[in-house]
């Protein structure tokens, strides 16, 4: 496993960013090879891990102090350049973290990188399936001749898993939507979800009890996120996203994640630390999962290894 980085993410102190009790492990993956549009997703871990000091280590949510499990943040690494060699490069990189008996956190970069980090998690979990909240479908098998685009993620993801719910979807082409309705994919969009007409409970019960949550920023609303490689009006806000991550972990078992696309600016601090806020909120609510799937016996006081199986 690679180094500590410089920043540590909420910049506690030392004995909870040990690498060796942390339960947690993140891995910033600053990768901007498979854009489409705006720039600026390679400065965000840096961006996200700097405006974590300035988030409470208490969240009033849970009641409860979740930095306490330990949250070690890798140095970053060597990345290639093309997307291809990326996602054998961050595959490694995930599985030797999994290895060690961490739990997986990924902080990108563009959505390119997930289905390698996915690829890793497969190693070690079968079934699994994969729920993905964001602005796009993500099904193109290619774009702009890149068949590892981060246009093309789902697709790339659905090669490895039949298993997939996508939530806030709100962009696709017409081959994507024709796609949709000839295999019945699961996917819910905005529309949908301002109608009320998704049974969370129904959605996630079709899928095997691990899985994999990747997280495209460009689901929220843009008030709440200013900045993203591919903006789209309409997303989701803060309470409306917590709610469906709340069902999410109580339902299922979440054994890795990813926050991806946030494209740094350097006029916007509200983005970057609604990032940090949120990952922090995330690994809240798997430690009260793995709680109350009992595994855990009451929230940690102390660093541990948190179990992922």
């Amino acid at each position: 496993m690679v180094n500590k980085n410089n920043i540590q993410f909420l910049q506690p102190d030392e004995i909870y960013c040990d690498p060796l009790k942390a339960g947690f492990c993140i891995l910033p993956y600053p990768f901007e090879g498979g854009i489409s549009f705006h720039s600026g997703t390679a400065k965000a871990p840096q961006a996200v891990l700097q405006a974590s000091s300035q988030v409470e280590l208490y969240d009033e949510m849970l009641d409860a102090e979740p930095f306490r499990a330990g949250i070690c943040t890798l140095e970053t690494p060597n990345i290639p350049a093309k997307t291809k060699e990326m996602a054998d490069h961050i595959y490694k990189s995930c599985k030797t973290i999994i290895e060690k008996g961490k739990y997986p956190i990924v902080l990108g970069g563009d959505h390119s990188i997930s289905p390698g980090f996915f690829k890793a998690l497969c190693r070690f979990h079968n079934p699994i399936g994969v729920i993905q909240l964001d602005a796009h479908a993500d099904l193109r098998d290619q774009y702009e001749d890149d068949p590892h685009s981060h246009a093309s993620v789902m697709a790339r993801i659905r090669e490895q898993t039949e298993h997939t719910l996508q939530l806030g979807i709100r962009s696709m082409c017409i081959e994507e939507a024709d796609l949709i309705k000839r295999e019945n994919l699961a996917v819910e969009t905005m529309h949908e979800l301002r109608k009320n007409d998704l049974n969370i409970n129904a959605a996630l019960e079709r899928l095997p009890d691990k899985v994999f949550l990747t997280i495209d920023v460009d689901v929220f609303d843009t008030g709440l996120i200013q900045h993203t490689g591919t903006p789209e009006p309409g997303g989701l806000t803060w309470y409306e996203a917590l709610g469906l991550l709340r069902e999410i972990f109580a339902k299922k078992n979440v054994v890795g994640f990813d926050l991806v696309e946030l494209a740094c600016h350097p006029d916007d601090w509200v983005s970057p630390f609604a990032v940090a806020r949120l990952l922090y909120k995330i690994i809240g609510l798997k430690i009260n999962s793995l709680i109350n799937r009992k595994q855990l016996i009451a929230w940690p006081k102390k660093p541990l290894k948190v179990p992922v199986n």
